[in-house]
C-alpha cells in the first residue's frame, strides 16, 4: 500500500511554527522568508482539508485538529533525526566534515593540514568552502569556520583569532610609485577589493580619517585569492589580513603598501551545532586547530632574535 505523506517542506514549516508559535520564529530557525512559511503551511492545510492554525496579527496558535496533528508530527521528526544521525554517523565513521570560509581554508589550514593527517592518519578530512552560516540540523556538516562578529544563533563557537587588515602590494608596484607616505595617498591609486566586502576600503581609509573619491580606481574580484594575485601582478592595492598574507610578506611576492594596521573587529570563530557532543574526531579538530592558533600567537608575540 502506498503511503500518503504531505511535503515534507510543509510538515517541517508546521512543526516549526507550531513549536515557536510564530511564522517569523520558524522562518528564522529554517533560514528561510516568513511568506515561505505561510505558503508551506497552507499548502499542507490543503493537503490535508483541515485547518491547523489560527492566526492572528502578530501570532498563530493551534487549532485543536493542529495540536493532535503536532504530537505526531513531532515525533515522527524526531524518528527521522535519529534515524538520519545513526545513519551518518555509521557511514561517516572516521570521517570529519569541515566547511570553512575561503581566505582561512586556502591561505591558513591548506599550508598546515599536512601536519593534521601526520598527528591523526585514521581521520579522513573532508574540506569545503563556505559562503555563510551553515544548518548543521539538516546537514552533514560536522563543525565549520566561520569569518565575522561572532554573533550566530544557535551554534557553539570557539574564538580563533581577530583579523588585523593592512594594505599590501607588489614589491614592483611600491618602487613604481614612492609617493605613498600616508593613508589619503592610497587613494590616488587603483585599489583591489573583494566583491562581497565593497565597503572594505571605505571602512579601512575611514578609520584613518579619509574619505575615498566616488570616482577612485577600483578592481573588483570574488575572492581574496583573486584579489591577492592581482596585486601580486601589480594592478594595485589590496587589503588583506596581515596573517594570512604573511608567507607571501616572507617570501617577497607582496609588501606593505604603507605602515598601517586597522583591526577589523571581526574575527575567525569555530563553529558546530550547539548542544552536540563532540565526537572524537571533531575533538581531534578542535585541540589541532586550537594548538596551531596559540603556536601562531607566540610567534607574533615573540619578537626576531637579533643578526
Amino acid at each position: 500500500m502506498s503511503r500518503r505523506l504531505p511535503s515534507l517542506k510543509g510538515v517541517r514549516a508546521f512543526e516549526a511554527a507550531a513549536r515557536l508559535g510564530s511564522f517569523s520564529d520558524a522562518a528564522q530557525e529554517l533560514f528561510v522568508t516568513p511568506s515561505a512559511i505561510s505558503h508551506q503551511v497552507k499548502s499542507l492545510e490543503g493537503y490535508v482539508v483541515v485547518s491547523l492554525f489560527r492566526r492572528g496579527r502578530r501570532q498563530v496558535s493551534l487549532t485543536i485538529a493542529g495540536e493532535r496533528y503536532l504530537a505526531s508530527v513531532s515525533h515522527a521528526l524526531d524518528e527521522i533525526d535519529l534515524a538520519t544521525r545513526r545513519l551518518l554517523a555509521s557511514s561517516n565513521a572516521g570521517a570529519l566534515n569541515v566547511s570553512i570560509a575561503p581566505a582561512f581554508l586556502t591561505r591558513w589550514l591548506v599550508p598546515r593540514v599536512r601536519d593534521f593527517q601526520q598527528r591523526h592518519p585514521d581521520i579522513e578530512l573532508r574540506l569545503s568552502p563556505n559562503s555563510g552560516p551553515i544548518d548543521f540540523g539538516w546537514s552533514d556538516i560536522d563543525m565549520a569556520v566561520y569569518f565575522g562578529d561572532g554573533h550566530w544563533p544557535g551554534v557553539e563557537l570557539r574564538f580563533l583569532r581577530e583579523v588585523v587588515v593592512v594594505p599590501v602590494c607588489s614589491p614592483t608596484f611600491l618602487e613604481a610609485n614612492p609617493g605613498i607616505t600616508r593613508p589619503a595617498d592610497l587613494c590616488a591609486h587603483t585599489l583591489i577589493d573583494v566583491s562581497t566586502r565593497p565597503t572594505e576600503w571605505d571602512e579601512f581609509l575611514a578609520g584613518f580619517g579619509v574619505t575615498r573619491r566616488k570616482r577612485a580606481k577600483r578592481l573588483s574580484f570574488t575572492s581574496t585569492s583573486l584579489a591577492l594575485g592581482a596585486a601580486m601582478e601589480n594592478l594595485g592595492i589590496a587589503l588583506a589580513d596581515r596573517q594570512l598574507v604573511a608567507r607571501e610578506v616572507r617570501y617577497g611576492q607582496l609588501v606593505g603598501a604603507l605602515d598601517i594596521a586597522l583591526n577589523s573587529h571581526q574575527g575567525y570563530y569555530l563553529a558546530y551545532q550547539k548542544g552536540r557532543r563532540l565526537s572524537d574526531e571533531m575533538r581531534a579538530f578542535l585541540d589541532w586547530v586550537m594548538d596551531e592558533i596559540g603556536d601562531e600567537r607566540a610567534e607574533a608575540a615573540d619578537p626576531p632574535a637579533p643578526a
